[in-house]
C-alpha cells in the first residue's frame, strides 16, 4: 500500500516506528507491534507499526525519526508500505517462556534482534521476565554473554590487563576511585570502564565525573590507558555489549535482575581483561543476604569466567552500611581525594587495598597495595584525572557541595546498631543525588559508635530547598537508624499500619 508521509518528532529508544491510521492498519491486516517494511527508491527499512483513529488520516503514514532519517524522507514524500514476518527470535523467547532452555544459536538470534533494535520494549521483556521466572543455566549465561560480546566492540590493550567490579548494594562505594591509581602505579593495566547510577546516590562515573570528563571514544580511552595505565570513564558510549543497555532498561521498573553474570562478564571480556576480582557485598540491606547465597554466587562467576577465558577470584564483603562516609557525587569524589592523600575513612581503605592485593596475588605480583597507597596512588590518579582533561592540582576544597543542608538528629542515646543501606541511599537520591553533583548525605556516626541523644547521625546536602525538605521527610518515613544499648534489647522495631504499604527498593547496578 503506497502512503503519503508525515514526519513526526517520536523517540521511542531508537527503535524504527511508523503509525497508522486505523483503517489502513486493518485494509493490511496490521496490529500493533507488527513489523511492516517501508520502501521508498529502492531502499527500505522493516518498521514496528502503531495505530491510531485520529492522529494519522487515512492514506498517511506517520514515520518516526529513526525512519524519516534511514530513508532521507520528506513530508508529502510517497512510500509502499508491505507487511512483513516476526522476527524468528520472538519464537525462540516463547519457547524460553514455556521453560525450555535455549541454544547457542537461539540466544544469539535473540541478542543479534534486541542490538538491531527489531524487538519491541514487550518482546524484550517476556524475554528478561522469562529469565527471571524460569531460570537461566550456566551454558545459557554463557551463550548470552558471547552473544553479547559478539554483537558489541571490543577493545585490546599493551600489558596484563586487570578489572574489578562490585555488584552493588551498598551506598557509598568508591571503591573503584582509590583501586584503579593503585594498581595502575604497579604496572598492570586496568581499563576501568563503569555505569552511572541506575537506583544508587552515585555510580563510579558519576563520582568521577566530578573530577575529570568521563565520555571518550574508544582511541581517546587507549590513548589515556596507554599513557597512565588506567583510566575511569563511563562505558555507555564505547558500545561494549550493546544488548546489556536494553536489557537493563526493563529490569529496573520491572526490579528484577536475571541478567547479572552476563552483564558483568561480558563487559570484562569485551575489554580483554585477564584478571578480575568481583567484589560482592554481603548482609543486612546488602543485595545479597547471607554468606551461603554469596558463595553460590561467586561460585558462578568463576565458571561463567573460565568459560569465557577470564581468570576471576571473588570477594565476599561486608556490605551491612555504605562505604566510607561520603554519598553522592561530589562528597565522594572529596572523599576519594582525602583517602589518596592518607585522610581516608579506614573501611575504605581497607576495602580497596584488599581487593588491589587480590589482584596482585592473581597476577603473581607481591601485595604492596598499602605500600602503593600511601606513595603512588595519589600521583597516579592525579595524572589520570590530567589524561582524562581535568585539573590535576584539584583539592578536596574545591569541589563545591550543596548549599542547603539539614543536620538530622537522634532522639535517644545508645549506640547505632544498624544502618539501612537502602533507605539511606533513597534518601541521599531524594536530595537531588546523583544528577545534582553537589547532593547527598555525609554521615556522623556509623555501626558501632556511642550516641548521645539530640546528636548528629548525618546530614543531607541538597541543591535546592524543596528537595531537601523532600529527603527530611523520607527520614521520618524510613528511620534509616538503629540505635540501641545492645542488639536485641528492643523486640518490637516497627509497628507497620494496614493502610500503608510496603516500599521495597530495588537495588540495581552495573
Amino acid at each position: 500500500m503506497k502512503l503519503v508521509v508525515r514526519p513526526v518528532s517520536l523517540e521511542v529508544g531508537g527503535k524504527a516506528v511508523v503509525i497508522l491510521n486505523k483503517r489502513d492498519a486493518e485494509s493490511m491486516d496490521l496490529h500493533s507491534l507488527d513489523r511492516v517494511c517501508v520502501s521508498r527508491d529502492g531502499e527500505s527499512v522493516v518498521a514496528i507499526v502503531d495505530i491510531t483513529e485520529r492522529f494519522v488520516s487515512e492514506g498517511e503514514v506517520a514515520t518516526n525519526p529513526e525512519v524519516t532519517a534511514s530513508l532521507r524522507l520528506r513530508e508529502g514524500d510517497s512510500v509502499e508500505i508491505t507487511p512483513v514476518a516476526k522476527p524468528e527470535s520472538i519464537g525462540f523467547i516463547k519457547r524460553k517462556i514455556n521453560g525450555c532452555r535455549l541454544s547457542r544459536e537461539e540466544m544469539k538470534k535473540i541478542v543479534e534482534d534486541v542490538v538491531s533494535k527489531r524487538l519491541s520494549d514487550i518482546e524484550i521483556s517476556a524475554f528478561v521476565t522469562a529469565l527471571h521466572t524460569v531460570g537461566i543455566s550456566l551454558d545459557e549465561a554463557e551463550y548470552l554473554s558471547r552473544a553479547m560480546i559478539e554483537t558489541g566492540k571490543t577493545i585490546k590493550f599493551d600489558g596484563t590487563v586487570v578489572d574489578k567490579h562490585s555488584i552493588g548494594g551498598i551506598p557509598g562505594d568508591k571503591t573503584s576511585m582509590i583501586l584503579v591509581p593503585i594498581i595502575a602505579s604497579s604496572g598492570l593495566v586496568i581499563p576501568k570502564t563503569s555505569s552511572r547510577s541506575i537506583t544508587s546516590p552515585a555510580g563510579t562515573a558519576d563520582r568521577m565525573e566530578v573530577l575529570a570528563p568521563v565520555e571518550h571514544d574508544i582511541q581517546e580511552i587507549k590513548r589515556i590507558v596507554g599513557k597512565t595505565g588506567g583510566c575511569l570513564v563511563w562505558g555507555g558510549a564505547l558500545d561494549l555489549a550493546p544488548a546489556d543497555d536494553a536489557f537493563i532498561k526493563i529490569e529496573h521498573p520491572l526490579g528484577i535482575d536475571p541478567l547479572l553474570l552476563p552483564s558483568i562478564l561480558s563487559k570484562k571480556k569485551a575489554v580483554n581483561s585477564r584478571y578480575v576480582v568481583i567484589d560482592i557485598p554481603t548482609g543486612r540491606g546488602a543485595k545479597v543476604k547471607t554468606i551461603g547465597s554469596a558463595q553460590d554466587l561467586a561460585e558462578n562467576f568463576i565458571e561463567l569466567g573460565r568459560r569465557l577465558g577470564l581468570n576471576i577470584k571473588c570477594a565476599v564483603t561486608f556490605g551491612e552500611q555504605p562505604l566510607g562516609f561520603a554519598m553522592g557525587p561530589a562528597l565522594e569524589a572529596r572523599e576519594v581525594l582525602l583517602t589518596l592523600d592518607g585522610n581516608g575513612p579506614s573501611d575504605l581503605v581497607a576495602k580497596a587495598t584488599g581487593l588491589a592485593n587480590i589482584l596482585f596475588e592473581m597476577t603473581g605480583k607481591k601485595k604492596l597495595a598499602e605500600e602503593l597507597l600511601k606513595k603512588k596512588a595519589s600521583k597516579k590518579m592525579r595524572d589520570i584525572i590530567n589524561a582524562q582533561g581535568g585539573d590535576p592540582e584539584i583539592k578536596p576544597d574545591d569541589i563545591e557541595l550543596g548549599d542547603k543542608t539539614a543536620r538530622i538528629k537522634s532522639a535517644t542515646s545508645g549506640r547505632v546498631l544498624w544502618i539501612k543501606n537502602q533507605e539511606i541511599g533513597a534518601i541521599a537520591r531524594e536530595a537531588g543525588a546523583p544528577k545534582d553533583k553537589g547532593a547527598g548525605i555525609l554521615l556522623h556516626k556509623k555501626i558501632g559508635d556511642k550516641v548521645r541523644k539530640g546528636e548528629t547521625l548525618f546530614t543531607i546536602y541538597a541543591e535546592n530547598s524543596i528537595k531537601l525538605e523532600n529527603a527530611v521527610s523520607l527520614v521520618q518515613e524510613y528511620e534509616p537508624f538503629g540505635i540501641g544499648k545492645r542488639l536485641g534489647e528492643k523486640m518490637v522495631l516497627k509497628t507497620v499500619p494496614a493502610a500503608r504499604p510496603h516500599k521495597r527498593i530495588f537495588i540495581l547496578e552495573r
